[in-house]
């Protein structure tokens, strides 16, 4: 079996005002260093726990999914604040119901699940992704393979369970296959050492590895979380980026304030 080497080269372009926080870039992976044709390019948009206010939504007040960006970017403009960033946030059934652990506002609607079954979802290791915030108010994001957080995590203001973990510690899920063709678009969030956080979408279509890959070696990200494909979409208003697509479930937000 081959496998690819680490990223040959990574081009990332600003695109918007100085200290935006999304960007357009592309990578060029080699397999047997033959470069592939094309290039794979992303959107990657990153921030400070600490001062950006990222958070999770579900259902509006009347207790519908908001499923689209628009509904819920009316939502949070009808509350004075302004909605910088989003994109889908983990695995929904039917109804659009976390298929995992879910907790909004510190509250819990949907506890973890550590059972195996089909799909990618259930692709072992799966993890979470979660915003804590302890009694000093520290804000901080984590991501974690779940036994992992069901052991340590604690003042969860915000989580959201997908899967498969991506990257584990520094080391890519020991499942994904370097010469694997199937190729989707993917989107993911990976925590660095610093405590920022990357959320990253596929434009081009990758495989899990490749994904997998760039968040570890471009991203530097030693702890990643896949949170779908193919039905992954990005709100960047700063790119002029509002994906459509099919209805989504949970959805990751960064709100701001109305100026």
């Amino acid at each position: 079996m081959t496998h690819f080497p680490a990223i040959l080269a990574f081009a990332a372009t600003l695109i918007g005002t100085a200290g935006a926080a999304c960007r357009e870039a592309a990578d060029g992976v080699t397999k047997d260093g033959v470069t592939k044709d094309g290039v794979t390019k992303y959107l990657v948009c990153e921030f400070d726990p600490a001062k950006d206010d990222i958070r999770l939504f579900l259902n509006d007040a009347a207790g519908a999914p908001y499923g689209d960006f628009d509904r819920l970017v009316d939502a949070v403009e009808a509350k004075g604040q302004t909605l910088d960033f989003a994109m889908n946030a983990g695995m929904y059934h039917k109804d659009r119901s976390p298929v995992g652990l879910y907790v909004e506002n510190r509250e819990e609607k949907k506890k973890a699940s550590t059972k195996e079954g089909p799909g990618n979802f259930h692709l072992l290791p799966n993890g979470v992704f979660w915003i804590s915030d302890n009694k000093e108010g520290l804000v901080a994001a984590h991501v974690a393979e779940t036994h992992e957080f069901l052991d340590s995590a604690h003042f969860i203001r915000e989580a959201t369970q997908s899967g498969p973990m991506l990257v584990i510690k520094g080391q890519l899920h020991p499942k994904f296959l370097a010469d694997a063709t199937s190729r989707k678009r993917r989107n993911g969030v990976g925590v660095r050492e610093d405590g920022s956080v990357v959320f990253a979408q596929s434009d081009t279509a990758v495989t899990f590895h490749e994904f997998a890959t760039y968040f570890r070696d471009a991203l530097k990200t030693p702890d990643a979380l896949y949170l779908d494909g193919t039905i992954s979409r990005v709100y960047a208003p700063e790119l002029s980026r509002n994906d459509p697509g099919l209805a989504m479930g949970p959805i990751v937000g960064v709100v701001g304030k109305n100026e």
